[in-house]
């Protein structure tokens, strides 16, 4: 039997029955979605671990505890500066029947509105770990030389305010520039954003441009101790590689939750979904490739030598998945292809611009999240689908430029986004970490920094690196070797030889208690 056709109104079906199945399955569906969200949610809380990870690797082994707590602290802080305003000027909204344009939120703090009966909490973790996420991309580029109490003051300011802003004026239902604001789209489209190139990288991005130009290089990476500036700049490479590539992989693996779990809901968005997973994994490919073969024919073509770059393979890939994060549901598979790889060659121009500016990023995030930022926002003006634009539910009153020559609209409009979010991140954060840096909380002391900030502010190393005391090491060779062996050191020019066999102490215990055994006298050893 059709249940679908035996339900239509005038099919003469139960209603008694009908009305049963109709509440069971809204049920099911409303359960499907909430463990929709709430998997992409905790992957996209993943990501945190691949930050710490890839931050841990970028630094110097005497920094890791210190950028392991701070990316813990943009979990915690971040959950407290969202709960207590950062919900509620995203989203919050205390009348629902007005048809006012807002510039942020005024209801919903503290999840007030909730003990009302709205019940969509899961909603609130989905972005919660989206904003976690813009917080934290900051905390690499300040690694090694910023304080602790400034890193804790400023992940509570940007996800109690600053980025919630700029979350309601794309995102709420009537934000400025909102695509789902009915009554007033901005040029009757409003911007297309899906999953956060603008709202999420470009937002942390421009973050930490910002905080790297007021706090400044760490020690010696562009100068030297009497503040000569080297004609090379010091690379200070990370300690550990194996962290870094695992941090990517991490983050990676994390983008399946933050863009295909952008849909919101899994009933009836199966395609967008779907496509959604297939252009990141292209974009993410294609940024790759693009950043570390181009490196290495630059260098190729300046010294004659081929190297492949580690750290261009992993910001390309990074710089890709920014890049398609905005438009992975409206574009079509071979265009992400596109912007993966001009996301690779906008990661490699922007890096290589930050060191001439002699600008200091320890982990290329300004690169990674500002620069494709932009991009992944301009691809959209540039290369949305009209058809994939609809049925991720957009209007299609603008498309893609390249998909209607005569008509600049989106890209206008995407134009508009990033403007706002510039200005708007600049007139709050270059206050914000100014005033820090006068008042003495922004930048490590010197000498904590020569140390190490694990040791000057975290109660030792990250590391053990101790080995055995001396002395019982000495005593561990003395019983294995029985005292007969003596280790001589090796020769000290070619002239000399290595003694057959050494002669053991006269002195020597013998070995065994037999007594036709006379170790004295026994050249074995």
């Amino acid at each position: 039997v059709d249940l679908k056709e035996y339900c239509n109104e005038g099919a003469g079906g139960d209603e008694t029955f009908c009305s049963f199945l109709n509440n069971e399955f809204a049920g099911l569906a409303t359960g499907l979605d909430t463990f929709f969200l709430l998997f992409a949610g905790a992957v996209v809380f993943l990501m945190q671990a691949g930050f710490a990870m890839l931050c841990a690797g970028s630094v110097r082994q005497k920094n890791v505890k210190n950028i392991m707590l701070k990316n813990l602290l943009d979990a915690c802080g971040g959950a407290i500066g969202f709960f207590f305003l950062g919900y509620g000027v995203s989203y919050g909204r205390s009348s629902k029947t007005t048809a006012d344009t807002l510039f942020l939120g005024n209801d919903g703090f503290m999840l007030f509105e909730f003990e009302k009966g709205y019940d969509d909490f899961i909603f609130w973790f989905f972005q919660w770990a989206f904003a976690a996420t813009a917080a934290t991309i900051v905390a690499g580029t300040v690694a090694e030389r910023c304080k602790m109490v400034a890193y804790f003051c400023y992940s509570i300011f940007l996800t109690a305010f600053v980025y919630p802003v700029v979350v309601h004026s794309t995102w709420a239902s009537d934000g400025f520039l909102s695509a789902f604001n009915e009554a007033n789209r901005f040029m009757d489209q409003g911007v297309i954003d899906f999953a956060g190139s603008g709202v999420v990288h470009l937002t942390g991005g421009a973050t930490a441009l910002i905080a790297a130009i007021v706090l400044g290089p760490r020690t010696g990476r562009f100068h030297d101790e009497n503040g000569n500036r080297l004609s090379t700049p010091n690379e200070m490479p990370g300690h550990n590689a194996a962290l870094q590539v695992l941090g990517t992989f991490i983050l990676w693996f994390g983008w399946f939750g933050f863009n295909p779990g952008s849909a919101l809901v899994a009933n009836g968005a199966a395609d967008v979904v779907g496509l959604c997973a297939v252009t990141t994994t292209i974009a993410a490919a294609a940024g790759c490739l693009s950043s570390m073969l181009t490196d290495s024919v630059i260098e190729y073509l300046a010294t004659g030598e081929v190297s492949y770059d580690l750290a261009m393979a992993m910001n390309g890939t990074l710089g890709g998945l920014v890049g398609i994060t905005a438009g992975c549901s409206v574009v079509k598979p071979w265009v992400a292809l596109i912007i993966g790889l001009i996301a690779g060659w906008v990661y490699l121009g922007f890096s290589k611009l930050l060191v001439f500016l002699r600008i200091d990023d320890v982990v290329d995030a300004v690169p990674v999240h500002f620069a494709n930022g932009i991009w992944g926002v301009i691809a959209v003006g540039l290369f949305s689908d009209p058809v994939l634009q609809e049925k991720a539910g957009y209007k299609i009153t603008h498309v893609g430029w390249f998909n209607s020559p005569g008509d600049p609209g989106l890209l206008l409009i995407q134009l508009t986004q990033i403007a706002f979010i510039l200005g708007w991140v600049s007139i709050t954060m270059i206050p914000f970490f100014v005033v820090l840096r006068c008042c003495g909380l922004f930048r490590a002391d010197p000498l904590e920094e020569e140390v190490g900030l694990d040791i000057s502010h975290h109660k030792g190393p990250g590391y053990a690196l101790d080995g055995p005391d001396k002395s019982a090491l000495e005593n561990f060779e003395n019983s294995k070797h029985g005292n007969n062996v003596v280790f001589l050191p090796p020769p000290t020019n070619e002239t000399q030889t290595a003694p057959a066999f050494v002669h053991p102490p006269t002195d020597a215990p013998n070995t065994y208690a037999d007594s036709g055994y006379n170790s004295g006298t026994d050249q074995s050893a």
